[in-house]
């Protein structure tokens, strides 16, 4: 192991099942409850209120309000971007929503996009937002718990989209044109997507997905690539039984890690600060049933190993974030949940993993 001593500090407690995390230019924290709420912390203090004006959840099983995301020009617009469990006629599905916050209000809120993948299951919804360099927009969309909707291409669930700012598909995609082919579809193959994050150096897209029984995998994903489920995984049915005969399949991308036994990969992060000199250019990812973080470690030819990190506190990691301060946010995934901020510890006391 390279870590030396950390500590787990509390930074906000009171949270129910936070999701995920963002940090306003003032270095404000905006969290999602997954219940329905999006709260701001100030200064470390959680505000009594959440913010006004946020969609009304399907907070049924997996669902509820899920990504926060700001618009990389979110100083000149106030444009917040939120996905969210939505019910209508056909079930429930991932959308997108937007709004611009003003105080303690988001004003203006309206779906942008709402992916075709109904389903009357509250499972497997994604999602999770990436800002791509050229200013569009990546979400994922779990395939609801059905597994021949990944390899479908003819609606949204298993997929990784490509949007633009205003929700619309953007005319390069891969499959634009293409019959029998969604336009907003970016890669497919995909089980139940739960981590996002461009690399700070390549900017190549990362991603997580949970597996079955073992088989949880972090991919790179490129344009236009089939992922595999289920026609390869590494996992198994959860009675033990093979999904497949094989791992591998001519045409389809391998995962560059997997995990066996599944860990619940979640939200993640790649570490650009200086506050942890030794982890520069690293990958956290979140575990939830494995109740740990995981530090993944890169060289410039990759990864090339990774640990396990906060094993000892149990804690169901829902996301991971670098916050402007050069510490990293590990959201807690629990109906009495919060936020930690993870600092190097001091040669003595302190609370260590």
């Amino acid at each position: 192991t390279l870590t030396g001593p950390i500590r787990a500090v509390p930074f906000v407690k009171g949270l129910v099942n936070p999701w995920s995390m963002a940090f306003l230019p003032n270095g404000d924290m905006l969290v999602t409850e997954r219940p329905g709420r999006l709260r701001i912390v100030r200064s470390g203090t959680l505000e009594p209120q959440p913010i006004f004006g946020v969609p009304t959840v399907l907070a049924q099983g997996q669902g509820g309000l899920l990504e926060v995301s700001l618009h990389p020009q979110f100083a000149q617009n106030q444009f917040v971007y939120l996905t969210y469990s939505k019910t209508g006629e056909r079930g429930n599905t991932t959308a997108l929503a937007r709004g611009r916050l003003q105080g303690n209000a988001l004003t203006g809120v309206q779906d942008i996009f709402v992916a075709d993948a109904w389903s009357q299951g509250p499972a497997h919804f994604g999602s999770k937002l990436a800002w791509n360099r050229d200013g569009t927009l990546f979400m994922t969309v779990g395939e609801r718990n059905d597994r021949t909707r990944a390899q479908d291409t003819s609606h949204h669930a298993g997929k990784v989209l490509r949007l633009r700012d205003d929700g619309t598909a953007p005319m390069d995609n891969p499959f634009v044109g293409r019959t029998g082919f969604r336009a907003e579809i970016y890669s497919y193959g995909h089980r139940n997507l739960q981590g996002l994050s461009l690399h700070p150096d390549t900017g190549a897209l990362w991603e997580t997905e949970h597996g079955p029984q073992g088989g949880d995998e972090l991919n790179i994903i490129q344009p236009g690539k089939n992922y595999g489920w289920p026609i390869v995984t590494f996992g198994r049915e959860y009675t033990g039984e093979a999904i497949t005969a094989m791992p591998y399949k001519e045409g389809i991308e391998t995962p560059v890690i997997f995990w066996a036994p599944s860990i619940g990969l979640s939200g993640m992060a790649f570490y650009t600060g200086d506050r942890f000199a030794q982890w520069k250019g690293n990958l956290f990812l979140g575990g939830l049933s494995g109740l740990q973080m995981v530090r993944v470690v890169f060289t410039d030819k990759g990864p090339v190993g990774r640990e396990a990190l906060l094993g000892a506190l149990r804690l169901r990691v829902r996301d991971v974030r670098q916050g402007p301060d050069g510490y990293l946010y590990v959201a807690v995934d629990e109906p009495s949940g919060g936020v930690l901020r993870l600092e190097p510890a001091p040669a003595a006391g302190g609370r260590t993993q």
